[in-house]
């Protein structure tokens, strides 16, 4: 879910993470090349080519997804299909009749296994927290709609902006603006937070009901609601356990806190004083450090496990190569699920390889909103993953922005580059 991902969505996260443990048996070169062979053909005759329909079963709902399966120089690959979207997936292995696929720079994967003709069954499970996480997995080959469409239903109208409000099981709330596209029965959208957006949703209207969905490799979302007039009510249900309800009301014009004025420095601070390890053992990185000295720096305050911030490096990767010659660097200070910076630096290195990342990534710390707080004390607070964080020529602090609207948000993306660009502009313009 970029999906920018907020503290609420880490601490979310965190509560469905899960840990498992693979074991591989130690047998002879020989023998377990003749594994590899008799397993790369079962797991080629359980992941045929063509499109399936994947779905998660957890807190008595369905989340469904599609998702492609092809081959590329002989092994088979899997692409997630949200929307508009297309997440490629080549880390498959095989052990028997199991077959795991690494979800992408996520410490997670599904486990599938033939389930009868054309058909799987298996678990997503996530690696990356302290409790258990598993989630039953099903699919079926053949193209079809994410969510049945009843034919003699007339098909109520969701398209449009909507003013949304969600509320927590704690009866917290906080604001939202739904972007929903229609064409007959098909939607697609998202929602924008004050902390991020939750990337690509698709399904259907079925009659005055909407449901919507994803599943990233990190999230799996599903989004129910009842239309009542220009009202909407509903229902917000995320992975394993996670559940919220919303309601929302047709307004063109809805919009959200301004993301650069939700934090900022503490009084009397003007410049952050951090030294955090690279993710190169040995390795630090400060922005005192004489690469950055004179230079204006991108801080991008990031998390491996976070869709979001995902968006945002997908931007910012190609854009420093770009750019980085005009006198700009930009450091991404991870903070991951786990206390073992050796694994950290891992999962981090992972990422900057698969994402052909060239600046540079440190280890900042824990993900979570006191501890990404504790490490930089000089801001007021971290709220959101990612936060993006402005320094001058001079190292000083210029400007803070909360989240990111990633690609699924359309124009709000746009005016999301638009508006970085101008900032680094009018700071190498000084």
């Amino acid at each position: 879910m970029p999906v920018a991902i907020d503290i609420r969505k880490a601490v979310l996260g965190a509560g469905l993470a899960l840990a498992a443990v693979a074991c591989q048996p130690n047998s002879s070169t020989s023998e377990n090349q003749a594994a590899t062979e008799a397993a790369g053909t079962a797991g080629a005759t359980a992941l045929s080519a063509g499109t399936w329909r994947g779905v998660l079963s957890a807190q008595g709902q369905e989340i469904p997804f599609l998702f492609d399966v092809a081959t590329d120089g002989g092994k088979p690959t899997v692409t997630l299909r949200n929307g508009e979207e297309r997440l490629k997936l080549d880390e498959i292995s095989t052990a028997g009749d199991s077959t795991t696929i690494r979800l992408g720079v996520f410490d997670a994967a599904l486990v599938v296994r033939a389930d009868g003709a054309d058909k799987l069954k298996g678990t997503w499970v996530k690696y990356d927290g302290k409790e258990p996480y598993r989630v039953a997995f099903a699919a079926t080959k053949g193209a079809e709609p994410l969510f049945p469409v009843m034919a003699d239903q007339k098909v109520e109208s969701f398209d449009g902006t909507w003013k949304v409000t969600f509320k927590g099981s704690d009866g917290k709330t906080y604001p939202a603006v739904g972007l929903f596209k229609q064409e007959g029965p098909n939607v697609a959208g998202t929602f924008l937070t004050s902390t991020g957006d939750y990337r690509y949703l698709a399904g259907q209207a079925d009659g005055n009901t909407l449901k919507l969905s994803t599943f990233d490799g990190s999230h799996g979302f599903l989004f129910t609601a009842q239309k009542q007039g220009n009202a909407l009510q509903g229902d917000f249900y995320s992975g394993k356990s996670g559940h919220e309800t919303w309601t929302a009301t047709l307004d063109p014009n809805a919009k959200l806190p301004d993301a650069n004025a939700l934090t900022g420095m503490k009084p009397g601070q003007k410049k952050l004083d951090f030294k955090f390890p690279s993710i190169y053992e040995g390795g630090s990185i400060s922005p005192s450090d004489p690469k950055y000295k004179g230079k204006v720096v991108v801080l991008q305050v990031l998390g491996s496990w976070c869709p979001n911030c995902m968006d945002e490096t997908n931007f910012l990767a190609p854009w420093y190569e770009k750019n980085k010659q005009r006198g700009v660097e930009i450091i991404g200070l991870g903070y991951e699920r786990t206390t073992d910076q050796k694994v950290a630096s891992q999962k981090l290195l992972k990422m900057k390889e698969r994402m052909n990342i060239g600046y540079d990534l440190a280890v900042a710390g824990q993900a979570s909103s006191a501890e990404a707080s504790k490490s930089l004390p000089q801001l007021q607070k971290v709220i959101a993953f990612p936060t993006t964080i402005f320094l001058d020529k001079k190292g000083e602090v210029r400007k803070i922005h909360t989240g990111y609207s990633g690609p699924g948000t359309g124009k709000y993306y746009a005016q999301e580059v638009a508006e970085f660009n101008k900032t680094i502009d009018q700071l190498l313009a000084e």
